[in-house]
């Protein structure tokens, strides 16, 4: 039925991973945390004591204020197994689905669904361009050709303004009047901080509702830490609150929190949020690494940009070759890094993680035009024509 995987069952990590480290699992849900007491209540009556406790509540989906949404039919993003086994059984039945928001949910969501055979899919964003939070225009643009040649309806910048039918989703209404069917609608616009919990024990929330930290994920209690989707985020540039949830970053924060808990360690100090992205659309690999260039110009940085386009293997006539793009983002003053953007095939991936890591370490254009890399044919790209190489030689010319 679906492209990648059949039953959402597939997915489950399971408990093992707990159970082989000596750790107790208890199912239930926290309705209070009591730091002079340092005690933490659950819904079953419970009571646990506590030297250190770790927030990891995670977020809820955004529900925009749309007309209609509360009818059958309408599926926010939860990440709750007899939910998301319901909404394949909806699947099964339907003919056509609507999803609303053009971000990576929205486009996954997109590519998975375009996989199953009669299911008409339509894609509504309310930008110009897909992933446009996250990506530079012609980034965006390479995936909605990508998305729109699956069959997918692609509808960009046009608004959502009711969700339209009796009790069930019938169609989804535009701010143009026009309506496109749906007996099945998913929302993929995003996520906010889950933390409730933390503002009822008197903890210091954000602007953008996340839990406040420092850079050992402490929040103002010492005992008290908080990591992933419900803490707050700062770029890693400019220090302004940043709406990134994503599995890599809360792990990054759990092994800072996890190394601080009863001794602070400077080499794993969180300096901030680099917002690492990837993502896969019917073979075509995308993903974006700090700030993109239209980013770091709203916030005033003067940059210079670095290009290259390379094959995937050397020479270009191996089979299973693709064509990389790359994009590098200089601090024009300092030849830093700040940024990076890549599509092609599978090595995107990891190459975005190259990217992630040299801005972390704030490696300069010179640095990486003198990069020592391991290639091979069937690999990368030749090491005259390395990507990474080329993109920072082509940002030195400017420089």
């Amino acid at each position: 039925m679906f492209a990648s995987l059949p039953k959402p069952e597939d997915n489950a990590m399971g408990n093992a991973p707990l159970e082989q480290n000596k750790i107790d699992l208890e199912v239930d849900e926290v309705i209070k945390l009591d730091r002079e007491q340092k005690t933490i209540a659950t819904k079953a009556g419970k009571k646990f004591f506590y030297e250190k406790v770790i927030l990891a509540t995670g977020s809820n989906p955004i529900m925009p204020p749309v007309k209609g949404l509360d009818k059958a039919g309408v599926y926010p993003i939860l990440k709750e197994m007899g939910y998301l086994k319901e909404l394949k059984e909806k699947l099964s039945k339907a003919k056509n689905a609507v999803i609303i928001g053009g971000g990576f949910i929205g486009i996954e969501f997109a590519d998975e669904f375009s996989a199953i055979r009669g299911l008409k899919v339509s894609l509504v964003e309310l930008l110009p361009h897909l992933l446009l939070n996250s990506f530079d225009p012609e980034f965006g643009q390479m995936v909605e050709e990508k998305i729109k040649a699956k069959g997918v309806n692609l509808v960009l910048g046009k608004k959502v303004v009711e969700a339209v039918g009796d009790k069930s989703v019938t169609g989804i209404k535009l701010d143009d009047g026009n309506v496109i069917p749906a007996a099945l609608v998913v929302l993929g616009i995003g996520a906010r901080p889950s933390s409730e919990l933390a503002k009822q024990a008197g903890l210091t929330l954000g602007r953008g509702g996340g839990i406040c930290v420092d850079e050992y994920m402490r929040t103002l209690d010492p005992a008290v830490f908080a990591i992933g989707d419900c803490a707050e985020k700062k770029d890693f540039f400019t220090r302004r609150d940043l709406p990134v949830m994503l599995a890599s970053t809360a792990t990054a924060e759990a092994r800072v929190a996890g190394a601080s808990l009863f001794q602070l360690k400077v080499v794993r100090e969180n300096k901030g949020t680099i917002a690492t992205y990837s993502t896969y659309v019917d073979g075509l690999v995308l993903g974006s690494a700090g700030l993109t260039e239209a980013t770091a110009k709203k916030e005033g940085f003067e940059v210079v940009v670095g290009l290259a386009e390379v094959t995937s293997k050397h020479p270009a006539n191996l089979p299973g070759t693709v064509k990389i793009k790359l994009k590098l983002i200089f601090s024009k003053q300092s030849g830093i890094l700040m940024g990076g953007q890549v599509f092609g095939g599978l090595s995107a991936g990891e190459i975005i993680n190259i990217i992630g890591m040299a801005i972390q370490k704030r490696v300069s254009a010179t640095e990486l035009e003198t990069l020592q890399m391991a290639t091979h044919p069937y690999l990368t790209a030749a090491p005259t024509q390395y990507p990474l190489v080329l993109a920072a030689q082509s940002a030195i010319g400017k420089l």
